[in-house]
């Protein structure tokens, strides 16, 4: 072996070696892109069991794929194996959806988001919590989901919620009844949504005599800057609880909320904007709190914020309603 060198390469040779890698890699990335875009049949339930059978806080280390390969994909692709929300990068699809949202506007929200079945229908004896959502349709950012019939919204925010705080051994229920279809067969516009959910929260309420805590879940119009933040290197959804005065016992509302958000400091620091306290004019001012000192409604991230931002914010506040619910049940 004595005198052997390794033979370097000529300009020519390595510009062709670059040049196929290139072809390469633009060849599997639009195949990949192609046989996504022309799968339209993926359904808001099946990505919701994808989320839940799949996220990467599900995936464990014997699951993953081997990391070298995980770590050049991610390096050249953008694509985290672990982490499958990243599948439907833009850089890999190249698609926006530009599409604005105004929770005002019903008819709108419809041709955005539409409503999602629960994909894990199952009994549920002695429920405490009770998730539901006033305004079913508020949607999140669809980027690079819409073409595949994916709509991201706050009803699938609360399925996972649902599966997260049952795994942890809260018993917890979500209610799937179509609330704009509920809203259009008694002649109801959006502004009466609240009047909607509160039958349903009452039905539930006599349905089972163990419900204690109630969530409304909603997601914010702010822009991204306000409802996204940044801890220990993931992006979450920023959450904000909402208080209406207009009822005799918000107090007993606002001292179970006050010791929510702490938690939430605590643990969390940044992820709660706080507690925002309406009355007056144009506002409900209820929110059906009157119903329980127990009744949250939280304003989980905005219109801009991602599926995986809000997964991420989902465990959160499972984490916090365990404890909470621990201490208190």
């Amino acid at each position: 072996m004595k005198g052997m060198k390794l033979k370097k390469l000529s300009r020519p040779k390595k510009i062709k070696y670059i040049l196929l890698i290139t072809i390469i890699y633009f060849v599997f990335a639009y195949t990949f892109y192609y046989s996504f875009k022309n799968n339209k049949v993926i359904t808001n339930e099946e990505f919701i069991k994808f989320l839940i059978n799949n996220g990467n806080s599900n995936i464990n280390d014997n699951e993953k794929l081997p990391i070298v390969i995980n770590k050049t994909i991610n390096y050249v692709m953008k694509i985290d194996f672990t982490k499958p929300e990243t599948l439907f990068n833009q850089s890999i699809i190249g698609y926006s959806d530009t599409d604005s949202d105004d929770t005002e506007d019903l008819e709108k929200l419809k041709q955005i988001s539409s409503y999602i079945s629960d994909p894990y229908q199952i009994d549920i004896e002695k429920p405490i919590i009770y998730i539901y959502n006033s305004h079913q349709l508020e949607n999140y950012n669809s980027e690079n989901l819409s073409i595949y019939g994916i709509t991201p919204n706050v009803l699938m925010a609360s399925y996972l919620l649902k599966e997260k705080l049952n795994s942890k051994g809260i018993p917890t229920i979500v209610e799937d009844m179509n609330m704009t279809e509920f809203l259009d067969l008694n002649g109801w516009d959006y502004a009466a949504s609240y009047k909607a959910s509160r039958i349903f929260m009452l039905d539930k309420q006599n349905t089972y005599d163990s419900l204690k805590y109630y969530i409304d879940i909603h997601r914010d119009s702010v822009g991204r800057e306000t409802s996204t933040i940044k801890i220990n290197g993931k992006n979450y959804a920023r959450i904000l609880f909402v208080i209406g005065l207009e009822h005799s016992n918000y107090e007993k509302n606002l001292k179970v909320i006050a010791e929510i958000n702490q938690l939430f400091n605590e643990y969390y620091p940044g992820l709660s904007r706080g507690i925002y306290k309406k009355e007056g004019p144009n506002v409900n001012g209820i929110y059906n709190q009157d119903i329980s000192p127990n009744v949250m409604l939280i304003e989980v991230g905005g219109v801009d914020n991602t599926i995986e931002e809000v997964m991420n914010t989902i465990n959160a506040i499972s984490d916090i309603l365990v404890k909470y619910v621990g201490d208190n049940h």
